[in-house]
């Protein structure tokens, strides 16, 4: 405490700090993300102490707990009663369950937090603004000169950008570029000339589009189309912007794919993925050896649900349990992959029918409390701006048919869980946040 008076800093301001540079965890990596994480929730519990959990739990809040209770519950339940042939290396399952838990302490900070009005969103909203931007202008200095500003060289199809070895630059643009659009209505609509606003977004879009393109990571740049779209059909504000978001997109697609051979070459391919994913899944011919990788994963996680269907073989277990599977041919180039690369599908291979259903019922209900109260009933929300980005964002989050990565690694987990507690805490509030800035 005396070293918050020291450097003039409130406790509102340090948690909207802690929450604000959450996007630069995610460029950094799992390690600060695990970091920013726990000095989030450590300092809250500091300053607040019990009161963190003397909020209202409503339906949906012990719904959440239950869905932890029960991933605590598979991971020891596979580990002593269904660990077939020492299949688990030495208590992974439970402890892996237990580090899990962290997630839900996180989702009950972040929604205490938002809903007694601590958090200050416009920081948040102003760093997730600044890291797409860099990322975006980032790659797209690394496409123009081989090299990004830290050095990393350009490698293949892909642009990694900031993040190095790992090919994510375009999921992360995604998922945190939404924010930078609702920045200037939000927070600085006073400060810029409308007539000048309508360029400006337009630019944004062309550097944030031209970054997820030359990222190469082809289902981001599809979900960000659809989550704009989305945006642009269900706000009166934001409608006017349809026919020039079309006309630009057009114009930038059409640029890069024409003067960009390895782009060229992998949007083609991902296209042609889609056509024979669709002819073999009409055949039902999942095991064809010329079948596209996702069918394969297909193919690997339904026979590894079916070795516990009902309650899963805990979390980050299909990597063992896949190995063990009936059915399998080892002959086979392909055998198993870490996870079945969708959420869905690997949820209900690690917690089976009834963690399926749980997390099902608790995304349902979100969308029920954010996405239909703001838009198809009369509510609070029907006047809200600021919760549209964490709606649209979380829908693309849920999208069901799109590939992902593991649902339970930290960065998945850690966003998910953020933008749940965010929105939970916006609904529990008896106002609506935007007259604050009104």
């Amino acid at each position: 405490m005396h070293l918050l008076s020291t450097f003039n800093i409130s406790k509102t301001s340090l948690l909207s700090i802690l929450l604000a540079i959450m996007p630069f965890s995610f460029i950094a990596g799992n390690m600060l993300i695990n970091i920013n994480l726990i000095l989030l929730i450590v300092t809250s519990f500091i300053f607040y102490k019990g009161k963190v959990f003397k909020i209202n739990f409503h339906f949906l809040d012990k719904l959440i707990i239950c869905f932890f209770i029960f991933i605590l519950f598979t991971g020891f339940y596979n580990y002593f009663f269904f660990d077939l042939e020492g299949i688990i290396s030495y208590l992974a399952s439970p402890l892996k369950s237990i580090f899990f838990i962290k997630y839900l302490v996180f989702y009950l900070v972040v929604r205490f937090l938002i809903e007694k009005d601590i958090i200050n969103l416009k920081l948040f909203f102003i760093f997730c603004s600044i890291s797409v931007l860099f990322v975006s202008l980032d790659i797209i200095l690394q496409f123009i000169t081989g090299k990004d500003i830290f050095g990393f060289t350009a490698q293949g199809r892909k642009l990694s950008g900031p993040f190095g070895d790992e090919l994510i630059a375009g999921g992360f643009i995604q998922r945190f570029s939404l924010f930078l659009f609702f920045l200037i209505p939000l927070y600085f609509s006073n400060k810029i000339p409308k007539n000048l606003n309508k360029y400006l977004v337009v630019s944004l879009f062309i550097i944030i589009f031209s970054g997820i393109i030359l990222s190469g990571n082809r289902m981001p740049a599809l979900i960000f189309l659809l989550t704009v779209f989305l945006v642009i059909l269900f706000n009166k504000q934001t409608r006017k912007f349809l026919i020039p978001f079309v006309i630009v997109f057009s114009i930038i697609f059409t640029i890069i794919f024409k003067s960009n051979e390895p782009i060229r070459v992998n949007f083609m391919g991902f296209f042609d993925q889609i056509k024979k994913t669709a002819t073999y899944v009409a055949k039902k011919d999942f095991f064809n050896e010329s079948a596209p990788q996702y069918l394969k994963e297909f193919s690997s996680f339904y026979d590894t649900w079916l070795m516990n269907k009902f309650i899963g073989g805990g979390i980050k277990n299909f990597r063992f349990y896949c190995h063990h599977r009936p059915n399998i041919d080892k002959n086979k180039d392909f055998i198993c992959n870490m996870h079945p690369h969708n959420y869905y599908l690997e949820i209900l291979t690690e917690t089976g029918i009834l963690g399926f259903f749980i997390i099902s019922t608790i995304f349902l209900i979100i969308l029920y409390y954010s996405f239909y109260k703001k838009y198809i009933s009369t509510s609070l929300f029907k006047n809200n701006i600021i919760i549209i980005p964490f709606i649209f964002v979380f829908i693309a989050e849920i999208f069901p048919i799109k590939s992902t990565g593991s649902f339970f690694t930290t960065g998945n987990s850690t966003y998910l869980f953020l933008i749940i507690g965010i929105l939970i805490g916006m609904i529990r509030k008896e106002n609506s946040i935007e007259n604050k800035y009104q």
